[in-house]
């Protein structure tokens, strides 16, 4: 592609999260703003025994090919999430030139189940059963290579591990590729599967997870007063994105047009985001300079809210900054807990949805926010409004900051989900 950059469209979404398998379910589920967490039999004696699982998600009926076993979970979602992102956007990889079919997927830590269960193989019957697959079920970037071959895609194939904004920087990345000609069409995203007792142990004592385990349904609590962490979870989500002119040439709407995309660091600590969040408000500021919009256009921001205290503080702060106008604001890390290194990429799948429907889903277990932090958080059920600009937001381990911009598709109808591929 040559002269002027593309827009580019969402024509695409495949999702598995705690709130079902399929685009629908999870739809339904965070706009019903019904928590997912639960306890879990394998935390059971830990400090923190509960967690958003994916619920009913089976191998044999999710996952292509007859032998799913070959996969890590992490990669089971990634494969079911993006094949279900290409049957809705009517496109065929048996149909498509592959040469130009881009491969963007992120994860924060990749087939953490397979290389502890091998491990303890290893330690416990020795070497000879250790599994011949142990690097091609675990390594991050396995994801992207199976996608590939798959879908048959032979473009660019790259894995984004930008901690807990890895989904947003693969999507942001695609769209990148898209611009520059690379390919002409993306399918990008991320999954995760790290409830595991060493990892859950791990969030925990570092401080970051949720102590509400009387009650976990309602422990995970973005921007409320009695946040005291995160609730760990798990899955995964894919978005196609190819020009705007050529799904509408298919007679393919879209649900929105990614438009924009920033990214920064904190460059400040390994953990904690800087208070004032200056990195953050930085990828902000570029992601709207991308899309040519101004912070007063934005009518809907889906944050990063992990339901930490120094996350929400920081991140509640920089929104009250920057849009005064009070945009609506959710976090769907209420309902299905933080997905780590796929919460972008599901939650820029949620805030596509949200162009394309007009409705904003309602942050669960938001009860009272802090004084001097408040911000126009949608709660109690969802609000219908229309959104002709939106933000995701994604903020990272290691500083790292990720913003995507949604857009309304011009003279396109809303897009009702079409049903989930079998």
């Amino acid at each position: 592609m040559t002269g002027a950059r593309p827009d580019v469209a969402v024509t695409g979404i495949g999702l598995v999260t705690p709130a079902g398998t399929g685009r629908e379910a999870t739809w339904d589920g965070v706009c019903a703003g019904r928590p997912t967490a639960r306890h879990v039999p394998e935390l059971k004696g830990l400090p923190v025994d509960f967690a958003c699982l994916v619920p009913d998600f089976s191998p044999r009926d999710h996952v292509p090919g007859s032998r799913p076993w070959q996969y890590d979970r992490f990669t089971q979602f990634a494969l079911h999430a993006a094949l279900e992102a290409v049957s809705d956007a009517g496109l065929d990889p048996a149909d498509w030139d592959g040469d130009r079919v881009a491969v963007v997927f992120g994860s924060s830590a990749g087939g953490t189940g397979t290389m502890l269960d091998q491990h303890r193989k290893l330690l416990e019957l020795g070497t000879a059963r250790v599994s011949p697959l142990l690097l091609p079920m675990f390594l991050p970037n396995m994801a992207t290579g199976q996608l590939t071959i798959h879908l048959r895609a032979r473009g660019p194939a790259l894995c984004t591990v930008t901690a807990c904004a890895s989904g947003a920087t693969a999507i942001g990345t695609a769209l990148q590729l898209l611009r520059s000609g690379a390919c002409d069409i993306a399918v990008a995203g991320a999954s995760d599967a790290v409830v595991q007792p060493l990892w859950v142990t791990g969030f925990d004592r570092m401080g970051a997870l949720s102590r509400h385990g009387d009650d976990p349904r309602a422990a995970s609590r973005p921007f409320d007063t009695a946040r005291d962490g995160f609730v760990m979870a798990e899955g995964g989500a894919a978005l196609v994105l190819e020009p705007a002119s050529a799904a509408r040439a298919r007679g393919r709407p879209g649900y929105a047009l990614l438009a924009g995309y920033g990214a920064s660091s904190d460059a400040h600590h390994p953990v904690a985001p800087d208070p004032e969040g200056e990195g953050a408000a930085l990828a902000v500021r570029r992601a709207l300079d991308d899309a040519g919009a101004r912070p007063a256009d934005v009518q809907h921001i889906n944050a990063h809210g992990t339901s930490t205290p120094l996350n929400d503080a920081a991140e509640a702060r920089l929104i009250r900054r920057l849009f005064p106008h009070q945009p609506s604001v959710t976090s769907v890390k209420g309902t299905l807990g933080h997905l780590l290194g796929a919460a972008g990429a599901v939650e820029a799948a949620i805030t596509a949805l949200s162009v394309a429907h007009g409705r904003v889903p309602p942050v669960a277990n938001l009860e009272k926010q802090e004084g001097d932090a408040e911000i126009n958080a949608v709660t109690g059920t969802s609000r219908a409004q229309p959104v002709g600009l939106a933000l995701s937001h994604s903020f990272g381990f290691g500083g790292h900051n990720a913003v995507l911009a949604f857009r309304s598709c011009p003279t396109e109808p809303a897009r009702e989900p079409a049903a989930p591929s079998p």
